[in-house]
């Protein structure tokens, strides 16, 4: 049995096509290929590490691109997963910035984002 290449290795190596946005030394933002809306994008670190407790140091740098990346820019959701368990699909860090809006309705397994209404 062969192992599947890393997607986003492959990505970062200019193999595998993608919308790339912003590139640093040590990682690169691109357009995730379902956003969730509009604005949403995902930041790799171009070392394939596995996940955010993998390369401490790596992890911590990839954060400092994100939060470079949407400073300033209104309010953000930043999330990351570690295992199949935490809905991680890809082996490989990625970070998801996802734009939010008032009352935006983007569901959260732990907040709905909506408000709610007062009861009387």
């Amino acid at each position: 049995m062969t192992e599947q290449p890393c997607p986003f290795c492959e990505i970062v190596a200019g193999r595998a096509p993608a919308t790339i946005v912003h590139e640093w030394p040590e990682a690169i933002a691109i357009v995730p290929l379902n956003p969730v809306v509009e604005g949403h994008l995902l930041v790799l670190p171009r070392e394939h590490v596995r996940d955010f407790t993998d390369y401490p140091t790596v992890s911590a740098a990839t954060m400092l691109c994100a939060a470079e990346l949407v400073a300033g820019m209104g309010a953000y959701n930043l999330i990351t997963s570690k295992g199949r368990p935490a809905t991680q699909s890809v082996f490989h860090l990625h970070l998801h910035l996802v734009p939010r809006a008032e009352n935006d309705g983007l569901a959260l397994p732990w907040y709905s984002g909506r408000s709610r209404k007062a009861h009387t």
